[in-house]
């Protein structure tokens, strides 16, 4: 039965959803016609708001301000002569009649809408198409030109990474219940609905079958099978096989990310625009769970995930299963039929001041290649949890060595070597910079300068000795880490 209660576009959508998992064709058109009447009703109680606001002359820029799309000169004609043809006796003649088609900038509005609103669909190699059309697909992945003379054995093997796919083989056709007094509001609120009714209907129906679709008469899914070697059954390509997800560390998430990383052929490829595609129930009760953590703050943090991508929420997945993915890797087409005609259709009847319209659409999709997407058990993902590993420290070193000494531009004799400790050297100059490189990081550094006409005292490692006349003695004390392990090398400086 229909539930006259439902006034909320969310719950309408995951009805439709709902319906199209279970093929309830009843059902959806039910759930069709309240979205219809929802979109009726907005779009109605808008223009009576705004028309309280402004004149009766549709004052465009106020109109525009109010963010209502500015119509060109043909979609002003179009609708027009679409609201003259809705009001005749004959409506079916009148609309053959029409010598006008919708134009194409309403379906790229309502294709904007999609990408821009849409998350699922905005993420995708998403294309605005009319009826059959052919594609070259690239279907080599990575590929490389070969140096050497143009001949035709290289265009070949260039031309053999290529495949062409045909992209208009499916239609979608969309019911449009207008009521007669809505054909009083004028173009600009007319276009508004037809397109918001487009909206619905392309975004329904092409994120089913993204993810779910067969090939049989619906668009390829992200679920199931493709490439060559398929079996392809009664026009249905099979399901993929699911990779069981517990938790979504760094290891797992990088072991899946490896697999998507090499096309069919083994090539690899730049891994960009990933999704992880969700249902909304298991978003709150799993994913965010596993991808939330809590900020030293206090605050938290959503979506923590240890490599960039997309958590996209889609009542076209099950609960319990998921898809994760390269986005740009999924090609989608849809199109107005190419007479781009709104007909008047006989097969639904609904109130009497209601009058139901057809519209045609071609759709299609498919991935590009069987390993641009997995498919997923997370029935079992568990929360994030902080890892707590207890490691032992390591013994303090012993090392109580320089690496190198240097005091100025002065010649040590012998040459320095850190297994020696006493030293000359000779100066002229009445001071000199001492540097004492330890072996170890964590060795302690005491510099001790004796001058020959004075007492010893400490300086600073890296800053200058003075030196008194004749013999004047360097004393560097390296501790080890340890605290306990010593040794003193000793330089005697003699001043000229």
């Amino acid at each position: 039965m229909r539930s006259n209660d439902i006034h909320n576009k969310d719950d309408i959508r995951q009805k439709m959803q709902e319906a199209l998992q279970n093929n309830d064709k009843e059902t959806f058109a039910y759930a069709m016609t309240e979205m219809m009447d929802c979109i009726a009703e907005e779009t109605k109680a808008t223009y009576d708001g705004m028309m309280a606001e402004i004149s009766e002359k549709h004052d465009t820029n106020v109109m525009a301000s109010r963010g209502i799309r500015q119509l060109t000169n043909a979609e002003k004609q179009y609708y027009q002569k679409l609201r003259e043809a809705m009001r005749a006796p004959d409506v079916k003649q009148a609309l053959n009649n029409m010598d006008v088609v919708m134009p194409e900038t309403v379906l790229d509005a309502v294709f904007d809408d999609l990408q821009t609103s849409h998350p699922l669909l905005s993420k995708i190699t998403f294309t605005p198409t009319n009826g059959a059309v052919k594609m070259l697909m690239n279907r080599n992945g990575y590929q490389m030109a070969t140096w050497g003379n143009l001949c035709d054995g290289v265009v070949k093997e260039l031309m053999s990474g290529f495949k062409e796919v045909n992209t208009g083989l499916l239609k979608l056709s969309a019911f449009l219940p207008v009521c007669k007094a809505m054909l009083d509001l004028g173009p600009e609120w007319l276009d508004s609905y037809v397109r918001q009714v487009l909206y619905e209907a392309l975004a329904n129906g092409l994120e089913w079958g993204i993810i779910n679709g067969d090939g049989n008469e619906s668009p390829i899914g992200m679920t199931k099978q493709v490439g060559d070697g398929v079996a392809v059954v009664g026009g249905a390509y099979p399901v993929k096989a699911k990779i069981a997800v517990t938790d979504l560390n760094t290891d797992t998430v990088g072991n899946l990310l490896s697999l998507i990383a090499v096309d069919s052929n083994g090539k690899a490829r730049e891994v960009r625009d990933v999704i992880l595609v969700v249902s909304p129930q298991d978003y709150f009760q799993k994913v965010m769970p596993a991808t939330t953590i809590m900020a030293p703050d206090g605050t938290y943090r959503n979506d923590v995930l240890p490599y960039p991508m997309t958590v996209i929420q889609s009542p076209a997945v099950n609960n319990g299963d998921a898809v994760i993915g390269l986005a740009y890797k999924y090609f989608a087409a849809a199109g107005m039929e190419k007479e781009g005609r709104i007909e008047f259709s006989d097969h639904y009847q609904f109130l009497e001041d209601n009058r139901t319209y057809l519209i045609k659409l071609y759709a299609n999709g498919f991935p590009m290649d069987n390993n641009a997407f997995l498919y997923l058990d997370i029935s079992a993902l568990r929360p994030a949890a902080y890892k707590v590993e207890q490691v032992t420290a390591p013994a303090a070193s012993a090392v109580a060595e320089l690496s190198d000494l240097k005091i100025g531009n002065l010649t040590l004799s012998p040459a320095f070597a850190a297994a020696t400790t006493s030293y000359t050297a000779t100066t002229t100059a009445a001071t000199n910079t001492v540097n004492a490189t330890p072996a170890d990081a964590g060795a302690e550094i005491e510099v001790l300068i004796d001058p020959a006409d004075g007492e010893e005292h400490e300086i600073g490692n890296g800053t200058a000795a003075k030196w008194g006349s004749g013999e004047n003695t360097v004393k560097i004390n390296v501790t080890a880490a340890d605290g306990t392990t010593t040794k003193t090398y000793t330089v005697t400086v003699t001043k000229a």
